[in-house]
């Protein structure tokens, strides 16, 4: 049998970790997190974090030898060249990643948490895309308020993905997460049962 392999994306802050949390709670699935694996790639002694630390130097560190995010958060999501050079080291151990759990996974049904679906170019990993749409005024109150961030920084993250509308023309599924989180896990549960 086919696996059917679901690739939840959306924008930042739109509620895909919320659809990830209820697919897991609620129906057992599995759940493969590209952020996950983006850490793993970035995590103390791997060669991804010594050639960041070789481009940008060691204030890119922490004191413990670890990544520091919000420093090449500062760097990337102001700078479109240098956001591609760091994803352009990540997005193919992601990929690899992707394909071992894949491969080795029993379920009939797996979910693939993945922010940058389309730009990362990993849609072929997918059998059905759900994106988790909200307007980018929502995506910017929950985003500050969620990441503590200024109008500036929060709309600077945004727009370094995709638009969410262009995310959503893209979509077999879109989950509207505009109203309430009932609304929301509804429409969850809908397509859960409609097996493509």
């Amino acid at each position: 049998m086919t696996k059917r392999i679901i690739g939840l994306t959306g924008g930042i802050a739109t509620g895909k970790t919320t659809v990830a949390n209820y697919l897991a709670n609620a129906y057992h699935l599995p759940i493969l997190d590209a952020d996950i694996y983006a850490r793993e790639a970035v995590c103390i002694g791997s060669p991804i974090l010594d050639a960041i630390a070789s481009r940008y130097g060691e204030q890119i560190l922490r004191a413990n030898g670890e990544l520091n995010r919000q420093k090449l958060g500062e760097i990337i999501f102001n700078n479109p060249e240098q956001r591609l050079w760091v994803e352009n080291l990540i997005h193919p151990y992601v990929r690899a990643r992707f394909l071992e759990e894949i491969s080795a996974s029993t379920a009939n049904t797996l979910v693939l948490v993945v922010p940058l679906l389309f730009e990362a170019e990993m849609t072929d990993l997918v059998t059905e895309i759900w994106v988790v749409y909200c307007s980018e005024q929502q995506q910017l109150e929950r985003l500050m308020q969620r990441n503590n961030l200024t109008l500036e920084q929060a709309q600077a993250r945004i727009h370094s993905q995709m638009s969410i509308t262009e995310k959503a023309a893209h979509a077999d599924v879109v989950l509207d997460n505009s109203s309430s989180l009932e609304v929301l896990l509804k429409q969850v549960d809908r397509e859960i049962m409609n097996c493509k």
